[in-house]
């Protein structure tokens, strides 16, 4: 198979990268990113018999189209989505080529299964959030909906660090989803509630431990409850290891710093510069997931939680390319646009076991 990663020479598509070319069915692997010198460095780290570097810049409707021609998958890690992942998508269609991304804000997910009905008549398979959370965490809800007879709850919490990333975008989608009103589950209903409020201390494994949560805002949310129908609530909270930043975050949300994309960027650019001065405690530059998932089986209260930490470019990286990878096999059986967790999707089971075999291995208790 052929795979184009948007984003390749960035954190999280880089890591992608480095999974796709040791993929025993993957020909080739074009690396597309404005950083042309990145991309052109990390063929030369992976090695150059499988790759190509092409230059492409994302705002260009007919650039997209024509890149994407020629490849069996293009697999997405270009963000912010908010501002890219619909344009991407539609790019997608128009080249008449399946896509698989890491999208991890909820209205850019909102805004492409809009495209579902487009995508179903074409046959195309447009697979949005296959990262870290949402992607893991889909699938980690997903294996225990179907372990329990009933479903009341499920809570997925992610914890990451300022230490553990330095992406631009990654900046911005923190700017993002700490703004507003956000998508939750509740009550057996979608509703919108204030990003950053009900502040929740999660434990998370070691060394992460202890991490603040709040409501944030991810596609978990928006999709799970679409495709699990027996659940009445589906929750999704999340936070930095350096708490100071999530009130940081919170701050300049309420002072309307980041009401505009165009505010976001400028925003960004700056914190992005003071990222080098942010005090942060190098153990605990790692990333985190807990899931956690109530109901019954047999009749009697069970609560299931899985959790995993790791560095973010792993947790988000080779999921994109265990689902681009899926893709390209054929094993991704539905059509439209749709979640990890959606009817035949990811398997949970495949892809867990493929992802411990990457070294990311999942802890599970049941009380």
């Amino acid at each position: 198979m052929r795979v184009m990663v948007l984003g390749g020479a960035g954190d999280m598509g880089s890591e992608a990268v480095r999974d796709l070319v040791a993929g025993p069915d993957v020909a080739a692997v074009t690396i597309a990113d404005l950083n042309t010198e990145a991309a052109e460095r990390l063929a030369s780290e992976v090695g150059g018999s499988k790759t190509e570097v092409r230059t492409i810049d994302a705002t260009s409707h007919a650039a997209l189209v024509a890149a994407m021609r020629g490849h069996d998958v293009i697999a997405g890690a270009l963000g912010p989505f908010y501002r890219f992942e619909r344009p991407i998508v539609e790019a997608a269609l128009a080249a008449d080529v399946d896509y698989v991304s890491i999208c991890d804000d909820h209205d850019a997910v909102s805004a492409v299964l809009d495209l579902d009905e487009v995508a179903r008549r074409q046959g195309r398979r447009i697979l949005s959030g296959m990262g870290w959370t949402p992607g893991l965490s889909n699938m980690l809800a997903r294996k225990g909906y179907e372990l329990l007879d009933e479903v009341d709850s499920i809570r997925i919490y992610w914890a990451g660090s300022a230490g553990d990333t330095s992406g631009f975008a990654v900046v911005l989608h923190t700017l993002h989803i700490f703004g507003g009103m956000v998508v939750s589950y509740l009550d057996g209903r979608h509703t919108d509630v204030r990003a950053g409020s009900e502040p929740e201390t999660v434990e998370f494994p070691e060394p992460l431990g202890e991490v603040r949560t709040f409501h944030l805002g991810h596609p978990e949310p928006v999709t799970i409850p679409e495709n699990l129908g027996r659940v009445n609530e589906v929750v999704l909270k999340g936070g930095l290891a350096e708490n100071y930043l999530n009130t940081l975050s919170r701050m300049v949300s309420a002072l309307g710093l980041t009401a505009t994309p165009k505010r976001k960027q400028v925003l960004g650019k700056i914190m992005k510069a003071l990222m080098p001065f942010f005090p942060v405690r190098r153990e605990r530059a790692f990333s985190g997931i807990r899931v956690d998932i109530r109901g019954r089986d047999g009749g009697e209260p069970v609560h299931l939680s899985y959790a995993v930490v790791d560095r973010m470019r792993r947790l988000t990286g080779i999921p994109l390319s265990i689902g681009a990878q899926m893709m390209g096999r054929g094993e991704i059986a539905a059509t439209g646009v749709f979640g990890p967790e959606a009817e035949g999707a990811v398997s949970p089971g495949s892809f867990l076991r493929r992802l411990a075999a990457r070294g990311i291995e999942i802890t599970e208790t049941r009380s």
